[in-house]
């Protein structure tokens, strides 16, 4: 082989070895950052068509309504625990902080934590809605295509 060509092809090697391992680093920094949003009934049965349910450990965002009588909230500290519900199975989240001033039982809300049970969820983010017209994109995409039925879960009696 030729010098010259021979010197071509190594630079050319080399610039794609060096966008291979650029993209590579890229994709791997953007893995922490990714939050995939679920409902309380995605985050028990599954999501998408093969029913894919998250990790313990996997950071996620979840919105549901809080179920009037489930807020817990620690005498000593900061620390809360509330139910989420959509149209099926519970999903318990605990927080450390101060709650939005929006919060309240019965209202729509968005959690960002992190999985640390199959249904319980640490959170480090609360979102109270801001009024009774607004709804997370996500939240919206969500529940366009339910049915709306009563829960599995009566909100009256607390079971």
């Amino acid at each position: 082989m030729n010098p010259r060509r021979k010197k071509r092809l190594l630079v050319i090697i080399a610039v794609l070895f060096g966008i291979g391992g650029s993209i590579g680093l890229v994709l791997y920094a953007l893995q922490e950052n990714i939050n995939l949003f679920y409902t309380p009934s995605e985050l028990i049965d599954g999501k998408g068509p093969n029913k894919e349910k998250p990790f313990i450990g996997q950071k996620l965002r979840i919105g549901g309504m809080v179920v009037p009588g489930t807020v817990e909230r620690n005498e000593q500290s900061l620390q809360v625990s509330f139910k989420l519900i959509d149209t099926g199975p519970l999903v318990t989240v605990r927080y450390q902080g101060i709650l939005p001033d929006l919060f309240r039982e019965g209202q729509g809300i968005v959690a960002q934590g992190v999985l640390i049970e199959p249904n319980v969820i640490e959170a480090f983010e609360v979102l109270a809605k801001h009024d009774e017209e607004y709804m997370p994109a996500e939240v919206a995409e969500a529940v366009k295509g339910i049915k709306h039925e009563k829960p599995k879960y009566n909100l009256d009696s607390g079971n």
